[in-house]
């Protein structure tokens, strides 16, 4: 029984290449060729793919999805350059590599491996017969399968009309990113976390990304109100705005890195979940099964779009194994899977990205209110007994709702009048009129 995987992104590939070595015959579809073929630093353009050359957060499950499934392309990353940051007790906490370096490797290993044909054509449409999926249309042509899985992604169109509309929409923030090279791989500056430096300031985000050989960028993400902000779109104007930060400064020093791109805007950041059964239950088209950002999209706030997207496809491949033959039963068990273990983050990213905006347009944190996930985190600098609470929901082993126990305690601090500490840098108000002055803005 052939199938067919709609999608080279990372859920279509890991998806493939897990399945091929279970003996399945596999083709991807996608209109992208894939890598160019001069080399890991030749610019590849991803159509459709707005967020491709900015910053990724790979988490440990990413890492522990790869050691399991495809031990060879976790080796073939580190070859390329990647790094596998860890604790103190050796556990993984993420993968710094650019999702240009992730992507190629991965690309690269499904092209060899046995099982697994790479197609580019543009997918048109389902093929139906007796109402189940039967297989695609690629440029007008027909490609047959015995099993049809959606990893295109959120915004493809090739599945409207027959799945359910998704839940959720855009949360309003915005934002740019510029990469840059380390002069010295090992001279990187300030950080205060495994992948970086993070910091809050008043009314956006800044924050310093670690990637493979030595590259990293630097991102400001904002609410997308204040117009001036735009300026950050300009090379010379971005780098003003990461030297006004001091500790971001540091990163970007002429003697420290230089940078390797341009900056690089990035907007309608989407929080979405679509479930794929009819109001009975039943799959809404049987033998097609959607997994990874067609199921569920969240926003790069909290850096969990892949790690959440490889979840589903490592628990999708094990329910094929047990469902080899019964694609309906496969299907209700997988979005059930979803229903309990991917749902809860969309709606987590949904409340809290909802009340960030708030905040970052001026509002104060509303103890009136279930405080979001990120107010509770941040309520461990002024109470670490919280830590233990929090800890398994920062390194994404507990659900959301793992957080529950530590919304009382954290209300009380924010109730004293206790906020989180903002580091040394400008306001939004501030960066704006210091950006709009500059020379670079003229």
């Amino acid at each position: 029984m052939r199938t067919v995987v709609v999608g080279t992104g990372p859920t279509g590939l890991f998806t493939a290449i897990a399945l091929a070595r279970r003996g399945r015959a596999v083709t991807v579809v996608d209109r992208d060729p894939g890598p160019p073929p001069s080399g890991p630093d030749t610019f590849w353009q991803r159509k459709g793919v707005m967020q491709f050359h900015h910053a990724h957060t790979f988490r440990s499950q990413v890492v522990e999805a790869l050691r399991a499934e495809l031990p060879d392309v976790l080796d073939d990353l580190v070859t390329a350059g990647a790094t596998i940051a860890t604790t103190a007790e050796n556990r993984p906490v993420a993968l710094l590599c650019r999702r240009t370096t992730f992507e190629r490797v991965l690309w690269n290993r499904a092209a060899a491996q046995q099982g697994v044909t790479l197609l580019c054509g543009h997918v048109d449409g389902i093929e139906h017969d007796r109402g189940r999926a039967v297989g695609v249309m690629v440029d007008r042509g027909p490609l047959r399968a015995g099993l049809l899985i959606d990893a295109s992604g959120r915004s493809s169109r090739f599945t409207d009309g027959i799945r359910p509309p998704a839940e959720g929409g855009d949360c309003g923030a915005v934002y740019v990113t510029r990469q840059y090279r380390l002069l010295d791989r090992a001279d990187a500056g300030p950080m205060n976390s495994p992948i970086g430096l993070s910091l809050g300031l008043s009314g956006y985000w800044a924050i310093a990304f670690l990637h493979d050989n030595g590259v990293f960028s630097i991102t400001f993400t904002h609410a997308g109100t204040d117009k001036r902000l735009r300026l950050l779109r300009r090379d010379e104007v971005f780098d003003d705005a990461v030297r006004a930060i001091p500790l971001l400064g540091e990163w970007i020093d002429s003697s420290r890195a230089q940078p390797i791109s341009r900056a690089l805007p990035g907007g309608r950041l989407y929080n979405t979940y679509r479930g794929q059964l009819d109001g009975a239950g039943r799959p809404v088209l049987p033998g097609l099964i959607s997994v990874g950002d067609a199921v569920c999209t969240t926003t790069p706030l909290a850096g969990r779009g892949v790690t959440l997207a490889l979840m589903q496809a490592r628990e999708l491949v094990r329910i094929l194994d047990l469902h080899d033959r019964d694609i309906t039963t496969a299907t209700i068990q997988f979005d059930r899977w979803s229903l309990r273990h991917v749902r809860p983050w969309f709606d987590d990213h949904r409340y809290t990205d909802t009340d960030r905006m708030r905040r970052w347009s001026g509002g104060d944190i509303d103890v009136r209110r279930w405080l979001p996930s990120d107010l509770i985190v941040a309520a461990t600098q002024a109470d670490p007994q919280l830590k233990d609470l929090v800890d398994p929901y920062t390194t994404m082993d507990g659900l959301p709702s793992s957080l529950a126990p530590a919304q009382a305690r954290a209300r009380e601090i924010y109730a004293a009048g206790w906020r989180p500490p903002v580091p040394d840098g400008p306001t939004r108000e501030e960066l704006s009129s210091v950006l709009s002055r500059t020379p670079a803005a003229a």
